[in-house]
């Protein structure tokens, strides 16, 4: 029989499901096209999980067709749970559901810090994508026997082809959103984004505080300052230049003020240069380009486009240089490695002459590191990688394994033990 018709704003997901952050209703998809149900490889390994444990192969062939054909109704996801009406032979549709567990408290906690402990992590969950180590990090992904499917049809198999049909009618959800599978798993879009913007603002702190001095700064009494005497005593020296630009309060957002992104962006703009002035005696962003100062602008702030303030931020300014978000994000994580010259290494490789750079292979190797392969500047092995700058110090890479995603991590260093050192945290 035909399905009955549900209205769609355009071919595929529709642009505005509704959305709370403990329950997203998605309205019906187009019907499943193509070969493959799913695009991604946690789409597919959704897919995988439910048909790895499926009891007649037959139904699964019949739950494609179903979802070929537009019988799921719109779905709606919360945590452990995904649900939708699928039309059946009669002309009252099946109530369907698929169950799967949420994570425990330490699970997320598992994820959330190997999500903040790399910016590249950050970058690809912003960008709708799940690296695989990630993935890996708290079991996110079902396995066989995790999916547990029900359904009000009289139909006993496992599962019947009303759940098959919803689950791949779900695997296109993932797809396009990779937080709907976030959400299943116990936690929203906004409670995880909030996480990660706190533990960020965490690591910030906890960097500058380390670098701070706390050594007393001299000073003179009120009581001396004041007292009647023919000689005044000296002025304390100036106060020590600060090692970083201070942030400025956060500004309300009230009706008739101004943007309080832009006010942020100002204060921040007066605070580094004033900082540079006291630190070298002149401005170093007027030698800047265009994209240098836009990823100067974005480094400034450390939420790495996290809070819907900077995620603006990172969009129009990945927008006015031609460039995409996570591009600026990676600059932006070059920039705080160690300012222009990192990004000069990040986006500019060459060819250096004889000497530190042939002499790095066998001192690492002597260090237990063998294994980094040679092209122009950078050394690589599977996740590790170490590039040498014009300015004779080298910068560490990393990646996932095999990937060749390379992002700017640890500190920058003259000898490349050091800097592998400093990657490795050791």
């Amino acid at each position: 029989m035909t399905p009955p018709a549900h209205p769609r704003s355009r071919p595929g997901l529709s642009p505005g499901p509704r959305h709370e952050d403990q329950r997203r209703t998605f309205p019906a998809l187009d019907p499943l096209a193509g070969d493959e149900p799913a695009a991604t490889w946690w789409g597919n390994a959704w897919v995988e999980a439910l048909e790895d444990t499926a009891l007649d192969p037959a139904r699964l062939v019949r739950g494609r067709a179903y979802a070929a054909t537009g019988h799921v109704a719109a779905i709606t996801v919360t945590p452990g749970r995904v649900m939708a009406y699928v039309q059946g032979s009669r002309a009252r549709p099946y109530r369907t559901e698929i169950r799967l567990r949420t994570l425990t408290d330490d699970d997320w906690d598992d994820f959330l810090s190997a999500a903040a402990a790399r910016p590249e992590h950050i970058a690809a969950l912003l960008d709708k994508d799940v690296p695989h180590a990630l993935a890996s990090a708290a079991d996110l992904l079902p396995t066989p026997g995790d999916l547990i499917p029900d359904c009000s049809c009289p139909d006993d198999g496992y599962p019947c082809k009303h759940a098959a049909a919803l689950c791949y009618q779900t695997a296109r959800l993932l797809d396009e959103d990779p937080f709907v599978l976030f959400l299943m798993r116990g936690r929203g879009e906004r409670d995880i984004l909030c996480d990660l913007s706190s533990r960020n603002a965490t690591r910030a702190a906890a960097e500058h505080s380390a670098t701070a001095s706390c050594a007393p700064l001299p000073s003179v009494s009120a009581k001396d300052a004041v007292a009647r005497r023919a000689k005044l005593p000296l002025l304390p020296p100036p106060f020590p230049v600060p090692p970083r630009p201070g942030r400025p309060p956060a500004y309300p957002d009230a009706p008739g003020a101004p943007d309080p992104l832009a006010l942020d962006l100002l204060a921040s703009e007066a605070a580094a240069r004033a900082h540079a002035l006291l630190a070298t005696g002149h401005d170093p962003v007027a030698v800047l380009t265009p994209w240098q100062d836009a990823v100067r602008l974005a480094a400034a702030h450390p939420g790495s486009g996290l809070t819907a303030s900077t995620r603006a931020l990172y969009r129009d300014l990945a927008a006015a240089t031609d460039r995409s978000p996570t591009e600026l994000a990676r600059a932006v994580a070059a920039w705080r490695q160690g300012g222009p010259a990192a990004l000069t290494v990040l986006e500019e490789p060459w060819d250096p002459p004889a000497g530190p750079f042939d002499r790095a292979r066998p001192a690492l190797a002597a260090a237990d590191f063998p294994g980094f392969r040679p092209w122009r500047n950078h050394l690589s092995a599977r996740s590790l990688q170490l590039r040498l700058g014009r300015d004779g110090l080298w910068y560490g890479y990393e990646s996932d394994p095999d990937r060749e995603d390379w992002w700017p991590r640890g500190t920058p260093d003259t000898d490349p033990v050091r800097a592998l050192a400093a990657l490795l945290g050791r």
